[in-house]
Parts: structure tokens; C-alpha cells; sequence
């Protein structure tokens, strides 16, 4: 048994006698009454997602999830497939278990897949990824006064809002939970 305190996103607990994963999260301490934490959580079984919110310091039980290593190979249409980084075994699952960061995916990224029993329930996804400028229009002289941005497309298809100075060819790092720019990631060779 753990309390409130120890609630962050992506550990799985129980509520209503079923296992789920806390998605997002928010302590809330109001200046007026007593401290409480917001969550939102993905049935594990059921895929639905619920808001609960607890009292401050209330006890609440894990569930115990596997961890693997694993490395994303390739998808088709209907499923992914990655590998087993310790036993290098082949597995696809399909998009609702990576929900919506399917959008960073790119051949040969790691990630921690976490499994109940043997069936893969969700990835614990990095908070940052770095990924290829394929396309970005040249930025125009005279824009760098304000903070501009332009739409750039990645390597894997992802558009996302960068600084005018971004080039095609360079490196970038974005944010997984806000889907934002964060700085550049140097040069591949």
C-alpha cells in the first residue's frame, strides 16, 4: 500500500477492484480546506478512462506491472512490432496500447513496455525524443525580432511548430507530453 504521495503518471493502481494506469495527474493543496489529488486513469482491462479524485494522504494499492526493454522495428497497417531487448523475441501489439505516441515512433527507439501477465498493457514513453528534420521551409530574413516559428515535418511524418533558424537536416528534441520544440540536438553524420 502506498499513499497519494507516491501517485505519478504511468504507475498502475487499483480502483474499483480493477487495475489502472494514472495518465495524468495533479496535486491540489486550495488555500481553503484539505489538500486532494486529481487523476486521470485508463482501465487496464477496459481501456475506458476515468477521473478520480482522492483525498490528500489517502491509501492506495499498486498493481505490480512488468517492465521490459524493447525496440521498435516496424509497423503495418493494424499493429507494431517491436523486440524484446533481453531475449531479442519479435512481438507486434496493436495502436490502442500505444496510444498517442504512436506520433514519435521511429525505427530502432527504446522504450519500456509494460506488461500484466504477459499482455502488454501500455509504453512508458521517454519525456524527450530526438527526432530528423526532413522538410522545413527557409526562414525569412527579418523574422528572428519576435519569436516565430515555422511548421517543420520530421522523419517520421510528425509536423511540429520550430524556430525560424531550423534547417533542414538537423536534429531536433520534442517534448512527449506537450508534442513542443525544446532545443536542437546537434548534427547527424
Amino acid at each position: 500500500m502506498v499513499t497519494t504521495a507516491d501517485i505519478k503518471r504511468g504507475i498502475a493502481i487499483v480502483f474499483k477492484n480493477e487495475p489502472h494506469l494514472v495518465v495524468e495527474f495533479q496535486h491540489v493543496n486550495p488555500g481553503k480546506g484539505s489538500a486532494f489529488v486529481r487523476t486521470r486513469l485508463k482501465g487496464l482491462r477496459s481501456g475506458k478512462v476515468v477521473e478520480h479524485t482522492y483525498k490528500s494522504g489517502e491509501a492506495i494499492e499498486m498493481v505490480d506491472l512488468e517492465r521490459k526493454k524493447v525496440q521498435y522495428l516496424y509497423s503495418t497497417p493494424t499493429e507494431y512490432t517491436f523486440m524484446d531487448n533481453t531475449s531479442y523475441e519479435q512481438f507486434s501489439i496493436s495502436p490502442d496500447v500505444l496510444g498517442e505516441y504512436i506520433k514519435y515512433l521511429k525505427e530502432g527507439i527504446e522504450l519500456q513496455l509494460l506488461t500484466d501477465a504477459g499482455v502488454p498493457v501500455t509504453v512508458d514513453f521517454p519525456k524527450k525524443v530526438t527526432l530528423k528534420v526532413t522538410n522545413s521551409p527557409p526562414g525569412v530574413r527579418g523574422d528572428t525580432a519576435n519569436s516565430v516559428t515555422k511548421e517543420a515535418i520530421m522523419e517520421n511524418g510528425l509536423a511540429v511548430r520550430v524556430p525560424m533558424f531550423i534547417k533542414e537536416g538537423e536534429n531536433i528534441i520534442i517534448n512527449t507530453d506537450s508534442g513542443d520544440y525544446v532545443e536542437r540536438a546537434g548534427e547527424q553524420k
